[in-house]
């Protein structure tokens, strides 16, 4: 079943309110989807975490046309084709990045072809519904007394829904991440909360709002070094109680490994559309767990990267073990994403918290391509004319920007 054409679609939403974090403000969605096509015509589709524009350059001209003629089943020999092909120059990056779509895409063709879903092909369903978090609380342009009632309001709307785990964003500043803190647990006493500074603090800033969320019982503290300082991570962990969740900016196996062997780290969080992809995060997973570290993504985008989430960790074993299990927890982000509502036929579906694992081939999730125009910023295609073979390098048969 050999590659016959590979297309990117730069897609993008402009937001009606801006939301913000520890480090800037967002006013539009992007994202650079990847759709593969075998010669039978099954079509496979990723998704790539990051900058759309630089992915879609790296996989236009660099990656697609050493793929074009290959066996479209072949996901390893694939990664590791792309991954020689740039090791001199990219171990790490905006093209593993570029390698992460491109690798989700084949996992859905490869589960459409063999009529399996992936986490089917992963190794099997360990569970088959997950329990979500919902990742919001952002921050907006108010006065922090303000911006605190609306985070604690927007809190409850999500329990409301039947939510039982949420995540916060900290990072603001110390005085305002307290008091957000205090205030989220004096209104929601029994919800699960994990907070995310998104590596704004120093040392000695992380372990004092390590203490405070200790003392408020949240789940975890995530991203709350810069990942430039691995080894601030077990410095911080001897000096807080609570566990520490890090490694969105991380990726391969290589990456993780001397990340996770400093020590200081509790839950790895790779994510699958930039961490080198479905094949690269289960060797992530292998690492993880020889060190008795558990994996729960990190899952941003539309529901491309938030299937291939899912099967991952309906398919990962939790670490020691036991006959009553803690249930893994899925990243839903809540925040305003047109190109994660409207452009799915058959999205994750998601009720009262919890999410079904998809059943159907793939990714077991359904572009809508008429819905996709209307977002469409830039789409490539580069293609074989003879559908086997390699294409000369750089051919494209089109490129067309809307």
């Amino acid at each position: 079943m050999k590659i016959k054409c590979i297309r990117t679609h730069h897609l993008r939403d402009h937001l009606e309110v801006p939301f913000g974090f520890s480090q800037w403000f967002y006013d539009t969605r992007n994202t650079l989807w990847v759709e593969i096509v075998a010669e039978d015509g099954t079509t496979g589709w990723g998704e790539c975490y990051g900058p759309a524009e630089v992915y879609q350059a790296a996989i236009t001209s660099f990656y697609a046309p050493r793929l074009l003629g290959k066996d479209a089943l072949a996901t390893d020999v694939l990664w590791h084709l792309m991954w020689r092909a740039s090791l001199d120059f990219a171990r790490g990056g905006v093209m593993m990045g570029a390698m992460s779509g491109i690798d989700m895409a084949l996992w859905d063709l490869r589960g459409k072809v063999l009529g399996q879903s992936v986490s089917e092909l992963m190794g099997g369903r360990y569970i088959d519904e997950v329990p979500c978090y919902a990742t919001g609380m952002y921050f907006k342009e108010m006065p922090e007394s303000d911006l605190i009632a609306s985070i604690v309001d927007e809190a409850a709307g999500y329990q409301q829904q039947g939510f039982t785990a949420l995540k916060i964003k900290v990072g603001k500043n110390l005085s305002f991440d307290i008091r957000q803190v205090e205030a989220m647990r004096k209104a929601l006493p029994n919800m699960t909360m994990m907070a995310d500074s998104n590596h704004a603090y120093d040392l000695p800033e992380a372990i004092q709002i390590g203490h405070v969320l200790s003392e408020h019982d949240f789940g975890w503290f995530e991203e709350p070094l810069s990942p430039e300082f691995e080894n601030q991570f077990r410095q911080l962990q001897d000096k807080v109680d609570i566990p520490i969740a890090t490694g969105e900016c991380e990726q391969t196996r290589y990456g993780f490994q001397r990340l996770l062997s400093t020590g200081g780290v509790q839950i790895a969080q790779p994510d699958l559309a930039y961490c080198g992809g479905p094949s690269e995060a289960l060797k992530i997973r292998n690492v993880a767990s020889s060190m008795g570290i558990n994996v729960v993504p990190h899952c941003w985008g539309t529901m491309l990267n938030l299937a291939a989430a899912t099967h991952f960790l309906a398919s990962g074993y939790r670490e020691p073990g036991r006959k009553e299990v803690a249930p893994p927890l899925l990243e839903y982000d809540r925040t305003p994403n047109a190109l994660r509502d409207q452009l799915f036929e058959v999205p994750v579906v998601v009720k009262d918290g919890i999410a079904q694992v998809p059943t159907g081939p793939g990714l077991g999730v359904t572009v809508n391509k008429a819905a996709m125009k209307s977002f469409e910023i830039r789409e490539t295609e580069v293609k074989d004319p003879i559908h086997v073979g390699l294409a000369p390098a750089g051919y494209v048969a089109s490129v067309a920007s809307h």
